[in-house]
């Protein structure tokens, strides 16, 4: 039996397995892989050929439309046209609330109006026999003040008497409960005032009662001239 030779004794093989070299500092690159930045032509022409990236297609974005200016109206029409708009509206606005104020005040004074005159109206009756007690020589002492206090009242209301004696009827201030005939008036005339009348203002509150007169031969009305034909013929 032969001896092995000392050619063949088995080799032994170390790798040195470490990422940096100790002496240069360096990467290694491990065996069977291409060091960065190193492309492999072949596999890149096969990678074209069997493989064919993907890569999302984004629409593109429509372009926005130019909105062109609006040209200056020469001489400012715009400004111009909107003052005089608002100047109108101002107007407007100033003439309603004038008018509403003057609804409401006349709406007030209507109201105070119609106040005073109902009150003076319930005063009439106590006034008639104020009158009435004048008349026969009874108002003095404490119903004196009282009666001159009431009157006042009415006084201080623009409530005033009418009716006297002497006067010319007046149907719309009179009225007529007693007619008789005289010579010595010429028009019909309340002779006899048997209750007073009151107005305020223009507005008469309650007519007097009166005993009319009326003349005995009234003056005979004027002739009327006789009306002219509307046919009247050519002279000649």
């Amino acid at each position: 039996m032969s001896e092995p030779r000392d050619d063949e004794a088995p080799r032994v093989v170390i790798r040195d397995k470490r990422r940096i070299d100790p002496i240069s500092g360096t990467v290694r690159v491990p065996a069977g892989e291409q060091p960065a930045g190193t492309t492999d032509p072949v596999r890149e022409e096969q990678m074209s050929e069997h493989e064919t990236p993907v890569v999302d297609e984004v629409p593109p974005v429509p372009p926005v439309p130019e909105v062109p200016p609006v040209p200056p109206v020469a001489g400012g029409g715009d400004l111009t046209q909107q003052l005089a708009e608002r100047t109108e509206d101002l107007q407007r606005v100033t003439a309603e609330y004038a008018n509403y104020r003057r609804r409401v005040d006349r709406d007030r004074t209507l109201v105070a109006d119609q106040a005073a005159e109902r009150f003076a109206t319930q005063l009439f009756p106590v006034v008639d026999d104020i009158e009435r007690a004048r008349d026969h020589g009874d108002l003095t002492g404490a119903f004196k003040v009282v009666a001159e206090r009431v009157l006042g009242l009415l006084d201080g209301l623009g409530v005033a008497p009418f009716g006297v004696a002497g006067d010319p009827f007046d149907p719309s201030l009179h009225e007529a409960v007693i007619h008789d005939t005289s010579s010595e008036v010429s028009v019909p005339t309340a002779t006899t005032v048997l209750r007073q009348g009151f107005r305020r203002g223009d507005r008469v509150l309650r007519t007097a009662m009166v005993a009319v007169t009326d003349p005995e031969s009234p003056a005979p009305a004027a002739p009327q001239e006789p009306d002219a034909p509307d046919d009247v013929p050519p002279a000649g």
